[in-house]
């Protein structure tokens, strides 16, 4: 933004710091005239020697102003001037660490987030600041690196669709007598595949700019909505779904609180036993936050690993059916939707196999 140069904080800081020894200086005068200089008659008086008293003539008042006058604009002189310098000096290091914010804002803006201010010193507003920025460097640093790596792998998992893409039109068309049925079943997987990639980063994007409209939502309707959805699947994979709970009440979105249900039970049904496994959906509802619990049987995780399932891509284990693989972002998108509600996403590896994935988001007066 464009605008009109005017005067520096510092300059203003040292112009009021002056001014007000100036005003002090002048009220202090002014109290000298109005409760001494003023009871001084402006007529010479002699006053007799008598008994204790010394004889002479008393001063007047037009003296004592040719006397204190002068010196009292020497004074003034002097306080403008050590108004000004020390007012200078007094606003410099009042506004050091300002000029250190300043210098990590215009760093940031260049593109730099690693730089921190780490002000010194005890804490007072300035340092409050100080410490308010560089949490924000952090968490914008962090926000950035995660999504350049979010660029790049989704860059790398639709490449890959269009790369068979092209290698299977390519054979197609050095070999005319190819079995056609086939090649067009196979780029069916192919084009589906990366619509479903496409859908599911723009479904990404818009819980991360939280452009949705926010009503009243039962997240226990939600669960038996999505594990109605995914019986058959269930039943296909041979897996037991039980569900139970309370009635929770929260706001939000709907459709995406659906979808994040959705995710939760289609990953516990796909990464589970081979035969045999149970899937676990609860709501349970807390004084001010409901709970959505979705555990399953399955391989043994170690907690390090059962960190990283939310990250973009991030499969997991081999033990993912060929028909249902996904696109590697379903736990990617029950954070980001966590994260969009003002949630808490936890993953907890089950003593037993398998995991424990919690969505914790505020409740609200059902």
């Amino acid at each position: 933004m464009d605008r009109s140069p005017g005067l520096s904080v510092r300059l203003k800081l040292t112009l009021s710091y002056a001014g007000f020894l100036m005003l002090a200086g002048g009220l202090l005068l002014a109290a000298v005239w109005v409760f001494l200089l003023r009871y001084v008659p402006n007529r010479a008086m002699l006053i007799n020697a008598d008994d204790n008293a010394t004889g002479g003539v008393f001063p007047v008042r037009s003296v004592l102003l040719g006397v204190f006058a002068p010196r009292a604009a020497v004074v003034l002189a002097f306080l403008l001037v050590f108004g000004l310098v020390g007012g200078w000096i007094l606003a410099g290091r009042m506004l050091a660490p300002l000029i250190r914010i300043t210098d990590a804002t215009r760093m940031a803006t260049n593109g730099s987030l690693s730089h921190r201010i780490q002000l010194p010193g005890r804490k007072d507003e300035f340092r409050e600041l100080a410490d308010a920025f560089d949490t924000m460097l952090v968490r914008l640093e962090a926000h950035v690196a995660e999504q350049q790596r979010f660029a790049a792998n989704a860059s790398h998992e639709l490449r890959t669709p269009l790369a068979i893409t092209k290698t299977l039109l390519e054979a197609a068309r050095n070999d005319p007598n190819r079995d056609t049925g086939q090649l067009v079943d196979r780029l069916h997987a192919v084009n589906t595949r990366a619509i479903d990639l496409t859908e599911a980063l723009l479904l990404v994007s818009r819980a991360n700019q939280r452009s949705f409209t926010r009503k009243p939502v039962d997240l226990s309707l939600l669960a038996e909505e999505a594990t109605e959805t995914l019986l058959p699947l269930a039943e296909k994979h041979g897996v037991t779904i039980e569900t139970g709970g309370d009635i929770t009440p929260t706001i939000g979105s709907g459709a995406l609180l659906l979808q994040l249900t959705t995710n939760l039970v289609h990953n516990a049904i796909v990464h589970n036993l081979s035969e045999q496994g149970t899937v676990w959906v609860t709501t349970s509802l807390r004084p001010k936050t409901v709970l959505l619990t979705v555990e399953n049987t399955g391989e043994k995780l170690t907690p390090e690993l059962a960190s990283t399932l939310t990250d973009p891509f991030q499969r997991g284990t081999e033990r993912v059916h060929a028909d249902h693989a996904g696109v590697g972002l379903g736990l990617a998108i029950v954070k980001t939707i966590t994260h969009a509600h003002d949630g808490r996403l936890t993953l907890t590896p089950r003593t037993a196999g398998g995991i424990r994935v919690t969505v914790e988001l505020p409740a609200t007066a059902p």
